[in-house]
């Protein structure tokens, strides 16, 4: 599963903009194939935004993992 960056959103933003310019010139050709890939594309690019800001809503997890002393090597 692919996970995005939170600084990509910006760049996600950009390729949705594209995607809705091209969906409208698909539109307009009559290319049907085209437009149902672009709006598959568009779903999944929609997906990945709301996943990333679902997690940034998430507080840290804490895992129960302590932190053991180091232990000092010792050379004989």
């Amino acid at each position: 599963m692919l996970s995005v960056n939170p600084t990509m959103l910006p760049r996600l933003d950009e390729l949705e903009d594209d995607l809705v310019a091209r969906r409208r010139h698909a539109l307009a050709q009559g290319w049907k194939g085209e437009v149902e890939g672009i709006e598959l594309t568009l779903t999944f690019l929609r997906s990945k935004r709301a996943q990333v800001h679902r997690s940034q809503q998430l507080p840290p997890v804490n895992l129960g993992i302590t932190s053991a002393p180091h232990s000092r090597l010792t050379t004989e």
